[in-house]
């Protein structure tokens, strides 16, 4: 598959999962919010790693970004990539905790947060596919 249309199919995975993000925090399931976030913004910069021709692995942010930090400039992402990157196992698994289960954790302020951040990240990428003229 052509490397621009790869980017096109990650990127609009990624506006699917902050919507589905968004209706959990409707719902009130603020830990799925969180991890939503996390894998929308995630998808996103993956989107970015296929239209600069580039392979991706893993599921952190901040490597994510650094890894394309000769290319582009990704330094006022990084702290909002480490607040996602937090929510990638502790919002899903109880075991994360020494008692309880996620959702006790997870309140609106800390899912307002992720959103912001996965947001500002999205939309940063939706920029660069733009410049690199990949259609959204």
């Amino acid at each position: 598959m052509e490397k621009r249309e790869e980017a096109k199919r990650w990127f609009m995975q990624s506006l699917r999962d902050i919507k589905a993000a968004r209706d959990s925090f409707s719902a009130g399931n603020f830990e799925w919010v969180c991890f939503q976030a996390q894998q929308a913004a995630e998808k996103a910069v993956k989107a970015l790693h296929f239209a600069l021709g580039r392979s991706s692995w893993g599921h952190s942010l901040i490597e994510l970004l650094n890894s394309l930090s000769d290319m582009v400039n990704v330094e006022g992402l990084l702290s909002k990539a480490r607040e996602l990157d937090r929510h990638y196992i502790p919002s899903r698994y109880p075991n994360a905790f020494e008692s309880g289960y996620p959702a006790l954790y997870y309140d609106s302020e800390v899912a307002e947060r992720a959103l912001r951040c996965a947001t500002e990240i999205i939309e940063w990428v939706r920029g660069e596919l733009k410049r690199l003229k990949v259609e959204i």
